[in-house]
């Protein structure tokens, strides 16, 4: 009777841990998904460098144009309705061309070149670009608008991102499981709990060359779920 007793007992002990075994292998079934949540949102600042040059045989009187040129600029944007506040004046770049250790310098006809910048440095976008298709009134006046510079390129910025990731970061779940939800359904199977997430990290880009103010918010979030019979 001990004999026949410790027999059923070590062959109970052996079926539990084999249905133990089975169940847990079950458990460790998963998908893994991504779900993707972009929006569109216009930018909240702009940086808009204005470079202009000049060019003189006379250091004093190539200063003295550059200080009437800042001036011109400054009254320029103020008439746009930009604040004084939001327009800050670079150090000018001046080069004496003489003193250059290449090139030909007997054919220079201006001894002395300047380059400076006039950023502005604001929220309202829409005044801003408006100003932008107006700064030809520049050129009329005489001031040498540059291009091209990289130093010179408007910059749109989105600084409010903190404040739409909690809302994208919901969608990209929601998508995600929505994914899980249908491969579960195909496979005959139940979707269960998470088992592991990561976030992806959050990108912003211009939405077209067209309109760099307006920005292209995008985050992945990779999801891992159990999955039942």
């Amino acid at each position: 009777m001990l004999g026949f007793f410790i027999f059923l007992g070590l062959a109970t002990l052996g079926w539990l841990g084999a249905k133990a075994a089975i169940d847990v292998k079950q458990y460790e079934r998963s998908v893994t998904v991504k779900g993707l949540s972009e929006k569109e949102y216009v930018a909240d600042i702009v940086i808009w460098p204005i470079q202009f040059s000049s060019a003189s045989n006379d250091l004093k009187e190539l200063y003295q144009t550059i200080e009437n040129n800042k001036t011109q600029i400054k009254q320029f944007l103020t008439e746009q309705g930009i604040e004084n506040d939001e327009i800050s004046f670079n150090a000018p770049s001046i080069t004496d061309k003489l003193a250059q250790q290449y090139g030909n310098n007997n054919r220079v006809n201006f001894r002395y070149t300047g380059l400076q910048a006039v950023t502005v440095y604001s929220k309202h976008i829409d005044l801003v670009r408006s100003a932008m298709t107006n700064v030809l009134q520049l050129a009329e006046q005489g001031i040498v608008i540059t291009r091209g510079d990289y130093q010179a390129q408007t910059q749109y910025l989105f600084s409010r991102l903190n404040e739409v990731k909690p809302e994208m970061v919901e969608e990209a779940t929601l998508k995600a499981r929505e994914v899980a939800q249908k491969f579960a359904k195909d496979s005959n199977s139940k979707l269960g709990k998470i088992k592991r997430a990561r976030q992806g990290q959050f990108s912003i880009t211009a939405r077209d060359q067209n309109n760099p103010h307006i920005k292209q918010v995008r985050v992945v979030s990779t999801i891992e779920y159990y999955l039942t019979d």
